[in-house]
């Protein structure tokens, strides 16, 4: 038995080989070359920006209109392929919104009625009822006496029929892509990397070459938001199934089953939790295209929120997204319980009946009252209840009593900070600013991590959208930094507090199927249009995974670390700064990642108040129908939020593993 004097000493690297200080050394010798060498290190030349954005576009616009397969032009299968969408659509509305009618002109009549607001609305509580309880059915009563009662019902079953349409196609196409990579490695990587894009991606970027291909209308907006729902599908199929044990496999083949066998009768019904939770992601992404997708056709409460903001009618437009949020809400909890309850294999009870008998029997039972008494069937015009009126004062008496006040913040924060953060940004030399991002990369995690950066940052140099990058980073930088500031020490108070955590979790649940877009409407309100006000959006979005993330990481700090200062006598700052965020650091991280994230996505509607960064830059290509220079700018959008990603997740996983290494 070796001594441990005798015993082989892992070698330790000298302080000056490690890669933090090679990372440093490289980037003061290069901060040494751009500040003095040659202009181009400081200016980046014409001559190595590519027109990459027209290339792009002139090769989409031959592929829409010139192309052909098999003898018909593409665009023709496309168009084809959004008339049957609106036929989808269609049918959808008229159950669910519109009815049947006959005749013409002035004679148009309701031949048949849709489903009235008592049907669908009591359909929605009975779910929630056998889904979650009595809780859940009353957050459906009240969420649909909402739509109801303010005069929003017919719009949001508009907006429920798309989301429906939309749902259903990611969930078919997500299942069978989340199949294909789990069953081939080969698949799974490019899947893998093409939805990672797919979910970095700003949503304007999907609409201009949909509009190409589609058309404008319903149909294009339905396969926009496809688009943009199927990423979570995707991930969480791939993930639910590798997530099946591995007994259970082996007993499914054990018994004769064939793969097809396995995997419809065996693997995915094992799996149905965690696919469950993809179904709902992909509603909540859904939802939060509604009024995006508006701007292409998609009509419904979308487009109620987005004429308001047009008019600057505040009152209206907050009317109309919370009937957004009351619809999120019902379909977010009713999803989640359903998710639940398949994850814990919960079956009916003694003399319960099946749901299906259930939700037939009250909507013929509903349908009959609803024929009889008319009010039952559409809430007359005369019992809608307004607030509009109200709020629309509301923000006249700010305007007017509180003008020095908030014009002041506004000054101060737009003079003071924003715009020198911002000059510092746009004038520092572009060497300089990769040089720091790969050095850090390489400090992090070695040569691969420094080269993927350094990659992703020169495809935005060699597009030509430098400039709007680093505007879309400053405005990143100053409203994550302000989130966390706010939204940290929030999640800190909120850990040591059991009782306010269940009452947390439902505000920031809410706060997160929000559309991005009702963010704009108190930022708007107080600040007009601007920086200033796209900053407050974006921080009002991305604070809730700080605050999540700081109450998950405070929570995960081990008891006997906390009795260890306790016993050394350490005050409570001391054992938040020594003992609490060291052990909570990876959570942190991560929760800062995930703000970034949020704020990246928050971003883009962001350009609507008028930034000058890229969001603007897809914002315009979108109205001028420009394909390449959206797709490109969309791209650069999603560089920059990878190369965060990167980074920041290599940051987790080395306190991490330094966590592990200090536990040992």
């Amino acid at each position: 038995m070796a001594s441990i004097d005798t015993a082989p000493r892992p070698k330790k690297s000298k302080p000056w080989t490690s890669p933090p200080a090679i990372a440093l050394l490289g980037l003061t010798f290069l901060a040494w070359a751009a500040l003095l060498g040659p202009e181009w290190m400081r200016v980046i030349p014409e001559a190595i920006t590519f027109p990459v954005a027209q290339v792009v576009g002139d090769a989409i616009n031959w592929f829409a209109r010139d192309a052909k397969i098999g003898g018909v032009a593409f665009q023709e299968m496309t168009r084809g392929l959004a008339t049957l969408f609106d036929y989808v659509i269609d049918a959808t509305v008229v159950v669910l919104a519109e009815g049947l009618f006959t005749g013409r002109g002035l004679n148009v009549t309701q031949s048949v009625p849709p489903l009235s607001w008592l049907a669908i609305g009591g359909a929605l509580v009975i779910m929630g009822y056998r889904f979650g309880g009595r809780n859940l059915a009353v957050i459906c009563a009240v969420s649909a006496g909402f739509l109801v009662f303010f005069g929003l019902w017919e719009n949001a079953m508009v907006t429920l029929a798309s989301v429906l349409v939309s749902v259903i196609i990611a969930i078919l196409l997500g299942l069978a892509l989340g199949i294909w990579s789990y069953r081939s490695a080969r698949i799974e990587n490019v899947t893998r990397g093409i939805m990672n894009v797919m979910q970095t991606v700003p949503i304007f970027s999907y609409l201009v070459p949909t509009l190409l291909l589609f058309g404008y209308g319903p149909s294009a907006a339905l396969v926009a938001t496809v688009i943009y729902a199927l990423p979570p599908m995707v991930h969480n199929t791939v993930l639910a199934l590798k997530s099946v044990p591995t007994e259970i496999t082996e007993c499914g083949r054990m018994i004769g089953c064939k793969p097809r066998q396995l995997l419809w009768q065996v693997q995915l019904p094992a799996a149905l939790g965690k696919l469950a939770v993809g179904m709902n992601q992909s509603i909540m992404m859904t939802l939060n295209m509604v009024i995006i997708a508006s701007m292409i056709g998609a009509g419904g409460l979308g487009f109620d929120v987005l004429s308001a903001l047009r008019k600057l009618d505040i009152g209206s437009g907050l009317e109309a997204g919370m009937g957004i949020v009351a619809l999120a809400i019902i379909l977010d909890r009713l999803s989640q319980a359903a998710a639940h309850r398949a994850a814990h294999g919960v079956h009916l009870k003694a003399g319960q009946r099946p749901l299906w008998q259930l939700l037939t029997a009250w909507l013929i039972f509903s349908t009959g009252l609803a024929l009889l008494l008319a009010p039952l069937q559409a809430w007359p015009d005369a019992w809608v209840v307004s607030t509009a009126a109200f709020w629309n004062a509301a923000v006249t008496w700010i305007n007017r009593e509180m003008f020095d006040v908030l014009e002041g913040i506004r000054n101060f924060a737009l003079l003071q900070v924003m715009r020198p953060f911002n000059d510092f940004l746009g004038g520092a030399p572009w060497t300089l600013i990769i040089g720091a991002v790969a050095a850090l990369g390489y400090a992090l995690a070695g040569a691969r991590l420094a080269l993927y950066t350094t990659g992703l940052a020169l495809f935005i140099v060699l597009t030509g959208y430098w400039g709007p990058a680093m505007s879309s980073v400053y405005l990143i930088t100053i409203s994550v930094i302000i989130a966390v500031l706010i939204g940290y020490p929030i999640g800190f108070w909120l850990s040591s507090r059991p009782r306010a955590q269940e009452p947390a979790n439902f505000v920031l649940d809410t706060m997160q199927t929000l559309p991005t877009l009702v963010y704009l409407l108190p930022a708007v309100m107080l600040f007009r249009i601007g920086d200033v006000s796209a900053v407050i959006a974006v921080i009002l979005y991305a604070i809730a995974p700080a605050v999540r993330y700081a109450m998950i990481g405070m929570a995960q700090v081990p008891h006997a670390r906390l009795e260890a200062a306790e016993i050394a006598g350490c005050t409570r700052w001391q054992t938040l700064i020594w003992v609490r965020l060291p052990a909570a650091l990876p959570t942190l991280l991560i929760g800062i990642n995930q703000t970034i994230m949020m704020a990246f996505s928050m971003l883009i509607i962001a350009a609507l108040v008028g930034t000058k960064d890229l969001g603007q830059e897809v914002l315009i290509a979108l109205n001028r129908s420009l394909v390449g220079e959206g797709i490109i700018a969309g791209l650069c959008v999603a560089c920059l939020a990878l190369i965060a990603d990167g980074l920041l997740k290599a940051a987790a996983a080395r306190a991490s593993s330094d966590k592990k290494r200090t536990a040992e």
